[in-house]
């Protein structure tokens, strides 16, 4: 059974076009709690996908404006960690 702090961090994958690119590089994108840290981030990484991490790259993600109707409001911000994973190692997200 997986640890629930490391699933406390890693929050969900992020599947976009440019994430689907760098997949393809090693690169996997997740979003993660906003206090998360590198180290934080990187030992649950390898705790719940049993694989390698080279490196991480971390950015907040501000929220935009939204307008339904005459209403008008912002998107949640949250954070996002680009994971490098070691050569030959991969996620496998379903």
């Amino acid at each position: 059974m997986k640890d629930t702090k490391y699933l406390e961090i890693l929050k969900a994958p992020v599947i976009t076009e440019k994430s689907q690119i760098a997949k393809s590089e090693g690169k996997y994108t997740f979003k993660v709690a906003p206090k998360a840290t590198k180290t934080e981030i990187k030992e649950a990484i390898e705790k719940i996908f049993n694989v390698k991490v080279s490196a991480i790259r971390t950015i907040n993600v501000k929220p935009k404006k939204r307008r339904v109707g005459r209403y008008t409001g912002l998107t949640t911000r949250y954070k996002k960690a680009i994971v490098s994973l070691a050569e030959g190692q991969t996620i496998d997200l379903g």
